[in-house]
């Protein structure tokens, strides 16, 4: 899935080995409103967006998958109904919460800690190897081994694009699987960042603890997509390069090295979505397309 400032498309290998593409356009409210195109703000309306799409594009691939398991032909249908799309953001809002915010805040509670720097700080490392942890678990299982190709082919192809290559799997191959922009090292920072803003709140009763990680939780996603926005327009700086490069690591748990075909399914995306921005001449996107 490829997602520009106004349309995201997506591109499925079906199990027949066919590619079936599909394109919305977004109706951002950064668009109509300017007070959500405000630094920090927009990083929050951004991350909401960005789930909603995740959870429309997973929706997609999965009814494509069991059409063909059921035998079905023709159109399929290919959106969540809202009230499944709202279930589906709660669930896995809720155990992101519980997981990573709520347990690490309980766990380091029970630690004989008096001091309130040493507090936040101790809680900030719970909650990354919890997270590192996490990560390391979920990459044993098969299923998402190919998730995580996918995701490296992602990667590959912006990369091949944002250098001024020719989108063709060959060409595309040869190109890094980590990205400055990555959701992996975007999270990694959400954790860093609590640390030094969850410090100004100090050492309240458990239950005050555990709302102010909930409640804060947009603001700090905010600040870190501010940084990560700033890191992908200064690739090029070599200090900023050392300071994210734990975010750049850390993708090494969540890409794979991809396939051909798999990069050829970005490509398709990344086409798609590039032409609806159009970004590409009319030359340019019949060999994007077919590549």
């Amino acid at each position: 899935m490829m997602r520009g400032p106004s349309n995201w498309s997506l591109a499925v290998r079906k199990p027949d080995g066919e590619i079936a593409q599909v394109n919305r356009t977004i109706n951002s409210p950064m668009a109509r409103h300017r007070v959500f195109r405000l630094p920090v703000i927009r990083g929050i309306i951004a991350l909401g967006e960005s789930l909603a799409i995740g959870f429309r594009a997973l929706a997609i691939s999965a009814n494509y998958a069991a059409q063909e398991e059921d035998g079905k032909d023709g159109e399929v249908s290919t959106e969540l109904s809202k009230g499944s799309l709202i279930f589906a953001f709660a669930i896995a809002i809720g155990f992101a919460i519980a997981l990573f915010k709520v347990t690490p805040v309980l766990i380091t509670n029970w630690l004989p800690i008096e001091s309130t720097g040493a507090f936040v700080v101790i809680e900030g490392l719970i909650r990354v190897g919890v997270f590192i942890l996490y990560l390391v678990l979920i990459s044993f299982l098969p299923d998402l081994r190919r998730v995580f190709q996918y995701h490296a082919a992602e990667h590959k192809a912006i990369n091949a694009y944002e250098a001024g290559e020719q989108l063709e799997p060959e060409r595309v191959q040869r190109f890094s699987l980590i990205h400055p922009r990555c959701g992996t090292a975007f999270l990694l920072w959400v954790m860093v960042i609590a640390i030094f803003v969850f410090a100004f709140f100090g050492r309240p009763a458990w239950y005050w603890l555990i709302a102010s990680r909930i409640l804060l939780l947009p603001i700090i996603a905010g600040l870190a997509y501010e940084l990560i926005r700033f890191a992908g327009k200064h690739s090029g700086n070599r200090a900023l390069l050392t300071l994210l490069a734990p975010g750049l690591w850390l993708q090494r748990l969540t890409t794979r090295e991809p396939t051909l075909d798999q990069i050829e399914v970005s490509i398709r995306a990344l086409s798609d979505v590039l032409r609806l921005e159009g970004r590409l001449s009319p030359e340019e996107r019949r060999v994007e397309v077919m590549a």
